[in-house]
C-alpha cells in the first residue's frame, strides 16, 4: 500500500471498519495521529481523516499535546 495515493470518497467509504480499530487503539492510553496509524497499519494523512470526524461527533477527545502532536483518547459511549 505504500506509496498510493487513495481517493478521499475510498478513504471515507472505510470509515466504519477504522472507527473500530481506532478506538482499539485507543483503549489502553491515549496516543497521536503518527501512533494510531502506525497501530493499525495506515498512513497518517488517512488516520487525520478518521480521527478529525471521529472527534466531530465526539468519539475521541483531545487529551494533551506531545511533541507538537495533540493526544486522542476515546470518549466513552454514554450508558456504557
Amino acid at each position: 500500500m505504500k506509496g498510493v495515493i487513495r481517493d478521499v470518497r475510498e478513504i471515507i467509504r472505510d470509515e466504519m471498519l477504522m472507527r473500530v480499530k481506532i478506538l482499539a487503539a485507543l483503549q489502553d492510553e491515549p496516543m497521536t495521529v503518527p501512533e494510531i496509524a502506525q497501530a493499525i497499519g495506515r498512513p497518517s494523512h488517512e488516520v487525520m481523516y478518521w480521527v478529525m470526524g471521529m472527534r466531530k461527533y465526539g468519539q475521541v477527545a483531545e487529551t494533551e499535546e506531545d511533541d507538537g502532536y495533540f493526544k486522542y483518547r476515546a470518549v466513552p459511549e454514554e450508558g456504557k
